[in-house]
């Protein structure tokens, strides 16, 4: 039953708070385009609610993929001027309101990860797309990535087999809490493929077992 109202919930919230930061929003957008010409928008491939691949919109922070491929840039000097202060705000996650309108997306839930993942997932770890993936979630307020893989797995599952009215308020306050955090906020391409070789080691060890 609360699957459901979740749902109303999110598409009412959203709404609101698009209504509210619209101008925000397009301030942001203006900065980004003022700044180096570039796409305001940065999509990427995600998994969602019973495989469902879909693309996650957020403000680019980033430099243009053109720019990347012709500077020995580190990770961290990549980050454009307007991208390092909504990083910083979490300001960058906004254009998200917008999957969680469209039903790719929830406020709380499993963070929505590549596919290259769920290659290497156990039939168990696959439970993690049982419910739409948020924005925020148990992993999240609990270590971010500062946690490995198997950490990260072990709470969204239990987010799942527990999911409340009662367990999302409570996420949503610690995420207010943890926002203006930069701890364990950020994870490299580097660190994406250290997860998934774990997976990968991990699930050939099992099969040898």
């Amino acid at each position: 039953m609360y699957v459901k109202i979740k749902r109303v919930l999110d598409i009412i919230v959203a709404t609101m708070i698009l209504i509210v930061l619209a101008i925000p929003m397009a301030i942001i957008a203006v900065c980004i385009k003022l700044e180096d010409g570039g796409p305001v928008i940065y999509k990427s491939r995600r998994m969602g609610k019973g495989f469902k691949e879909f693309d996650t919109y957020k403000f680019r922070s980033m430099k243009t993929k053109r720019e990347e491929l012709h500077s020995n840039l580190s990770h961290d000097e990549m980050v454009t001027k307007v991208g390092k202060i909504i990083r910083k705000t979490s300001l960058d996650e906004l254009p998200q309101l917008f999957n969680i309108i469209k039903g790719e997306m929830s406020f709380i839930g499993p963070r929505p990860w590549i596919p290259e993942y769920y290659v290497w997932f156990t039939e168990e770890q696959k439970r993690r797309v049982e419910v739409l993936p948020g924005i925020s979630g148990l992993a999240q307020v609990r270590g971010r990535n500062g946690i490995n893989i198997f950490k990260k797995i072990d709470y969204d599952l239990q987010y799942v087999d527990n999911i409340s009215f009662k367990q999302d308020v409570k996420l949503i306050l610690e995420t207010i809490k943890t926002v203006f955090s930069k701890a364990n906020a950020e994870i490299t391409e580097n660190g994406i493929k250290e997860e998934i070789n774990d997976l990968k080691r991990s699930n050939q060890m099992s099969k040898v077992g």
